[in-house]
């Protein structure tokens, strides 16, 4: 489920612990990173073993009864593939931090008006620092853009702005008119356009989808660059270099 190359920890029975460094092991702790995911109404991605996967928000936190609550938009092939394996994982992300639990315990609760899917209260959630690249904000009027085929519509051709870019990867602005884009999916090809002469193309995967705050519904997408082929590496890194250049002398000025 995980990947990390830090030294092993042991459990209490002596058995090999690769996660302890990163689990959350306090009770007080993980409810409230759960209540601030809730009161937030951070963007999660609720994933099967199958490899479905869906965009979710944490309805409520039930401590009592342990419980929580997410939305649920029913009739979705993914959410009820999830429900039937009665097991997946949720990842969601609050700024530098990824959290990690396992979902369990699921059941699908129909609504007057809409949809909940319910799990147990996870006895554990993993807590990881995302990587720390530098990462540029882009300017909207000179902002680079990435161009791409719609996976679920290969016919559609994208070209999204970019909001903010590093050598891990990079955040999209969408418009609402654009079919939605499912975190998790794999693609295969991305050109990103970084200035008029400078642009490169890798494969990407969509990380995750979060809402900007707007009444026009556009959507922030965030990708993960696949290995990055050395030319477009050493072409990202000297855009980011003059990005940082020209933003000290912005502030000295």
């Amino acid at each position: 489920m995980f990947e990390d190359t830090r030294p092993a920890m042991l459990d209490a029975d002596g058995d090999e612990d690769r996660w302890g460094p990163f689990r959350v092991s306090q009770p007080q702790e993980r409810l409230r990173l759960l209540r601030l995911l809730r009161d937030g109404q951070q963007p999660l991605v609720l994933s099967g073993p199958d490899g479905s996967s869906l965009t979710a928000t944490l309805w409520s936190v039930d401590d009592t009864r342990r419980l929580l609550a997410f939305s649920a938009q029913d009739g979705l092939p993914a959410l009820d593939r999830i429900v039937e394996a009665d097991e997946g994982v949720a990842v969601a992300y609050m700024d530098s931090i990824k959290l990690q639990w396992e979902l369990g315990g699921l059941l699908l609760v129909h609504g007057p008006r809409q949809a909940s899917l319910q799990s147990q209260l996870p006895g554990s959630i993993y807590r990881f620092q995302r990587r720390t690249a530098y990462r540029v904000r882009t300017s909207a009027r000179h902002a680079p853009v990435v161009r791409l085929r719609h996976p679920a519509m290969p016919e559609m051709a994208l070209t999204l702005r970019v909001l903010d870019l590093s050598l891990g990867g990079c955040a999209l602005w969408c418009p609402a008119d654009v079919p939605g884009l499912e975190p998790g999916t794999r693609l295969g090809e991305v050109t990103v356009e970084l200035d008029a002469t400078t642009r490169f193309t890798t494969a990407a995967t969509l990380a995750h989808v979060s809402g900007l705050g707007q009444h026009d519904g556009a959507v922030r997408v965030g990708c993960e660059w696949h290995k990055l082929p050395p030319v477009a590496e050493r072409a990202l890194q000297r855009w980011i270099d003059a990005a940082q250049r020209h933003r000290r002398l912005m502030a000295r000025g």
